[in-house]
């Protein structure tokens, strides 16, 4: 096997089982060293499997996984997790209920001296902005102030890469939000490489800096959130990642579509020749308001957001399309809205009909 290009974390061609059911297939990734990375999934789709592959708590059956240039899992070989100098934080904070904050913290500086473990404990409580807390029990904290304790308790050892499991999950949608930002701005602030584990796009976005998206066992696009939303490479990443709709549509040139909302040329070419019929996917902030142009959409559905407000439009053709307004303007239910398309990101896939009919599967 070519040796692969050393990074903080890297995974080769790594295949992991169940039993005998595949469920990490092929999978590669490589994590720069003070890089927040996320792996962002369904349920089921082994992103968790991998995540426990690098921690050394599951074998590969194919490939190998490296930290810091060193293989700790190949086939036959798995260095202990002990031995990897790894932090962890999981799902339900895994806190000592019977320990002080700081000694939940200290924990895994058992051997240090206790000067310098205390001096350790002080310096990541004030990190995450805990330090009035060192001396109560997890029970007195809330789910936020325990979920810091467990990042506190995963970096005091200084760990090379910390692994997050869900970390957000059970907090409610909120705080989730909050604690993921003051998260990144931790593990930034002490230059940490991370690999986070998520089913929530939201948490994804706010954490990763690099994000793969998997399904099936397999990353399908590996890149900024930014190109996941306005690049998707294909029709799973494109429907998983924020929202949207898919309206039918012609090529008329590599880089122009006709659909039902107008004729419009987006920033790539596409291959498929001209007339060939596509599936264009359109955002909510691809539709903008027109007051005074000629296109006119119903409003069937609106979800106020605060500073926007979320419409769905039905076309005249029956077609549905969702778009985000300034909320200084509501809409009625029943109203019709004068849009327009102003897409810079042209997306778009072969339609499933004239894919089955070329022989050529849709992405």
């Amino acid at each position: 096997m070519r040796r692969p290009p050393d990074g903080m974390l890297t995974l080769s061609e790594i295949e992991c089982r169940y039993d005998d059911a595949l469920v990490v297939r092929g999978l590669s990734m490589e994590v720069a060293r003070g890089t927040i990375a996320c792996l962002l999934g369904p349920s089921g789709c082994g992103k968790t499997t991998v995540l426990r592959a690098i921690a050394g708590f599951h074998p590969v059956d194919r490939g190998e996984i490296r930290l810091s240039g060193r293989v700790v899992s190949r086939p036959g070989f798995v260095l202990p997790p002990e031995r990897r100098r790894l932090g962890m934080v999981f799902q339900d904070h895994a806190l000592f209920p019977h320990l002080t904050v700081a000694d939940n913290v200290g924990f895994g500086l058992r051997r240090a001296a206790a000067a310098v473990r205390r001096k350790t404990v002080e310096r990541v409580l004030e990190t995450v902005g805990l330090a009035a807390m060192a001396r109560r029990y997890p029970h007195e904290l809330s789910g936020g102030q325990q979920q810091r304790v467990a990042l506190a308790r995963a970096l005091a050892p200084q760990p090379d890469l910390i692994l997050l499991d869900e970390p957000f999950s059970n907090l409610d949608v909120e705080l989730r939000e909050r604690l993921s930002g003051e998260v990144h701005d931790i593990l930034k602030r002490q230059g940490t490489t991370a690999v986070l584990v998520t089913h929530d796009q939201h948490e994804a976005f706010a954490l990763g800096e690099q994000i793969g998206v998997m399904r099936e066992g397999r990353i399908l696009q590996w890149d900024t959130a930014y190109n996941l939303y306005h690049e998707p490479n294909c029709r799973f990443v494109a429907d998983f990642i924020g929202q949207g709709v898919f309206l039918p549509g012609t090529l008329l040139a590599p880089d122009t579509v006709e659909t039902e909302l107008g004729i419009y040329r987006g920033n790539r070419a596409y291959p498929w020749g001209k007339g060939a019929r596509i599936e264009v996917l359109l955002r909510p902030d691809d539709i903008v308001p027109d007051p005074d142009g000629p296109l006119r959409a119903a409003v069937t559905q609106k979800a106020f957001k605060g500073a926007e407000i979320l419409y769905t439009l039905r076309l005249s053709s029956g077609g549905n399309v969702l778009a985000l307004f300034p909320s200084h303007a509501d809409h009625p239910i029943g109203a019709l809205v004068g849009v327009r398309v102003q897409a810079d990101h042209l997306v778009a896939f072969p339609s499933p009909d004239s894919a089955s009919r070329t022989g050529t599967a849709p992405n």
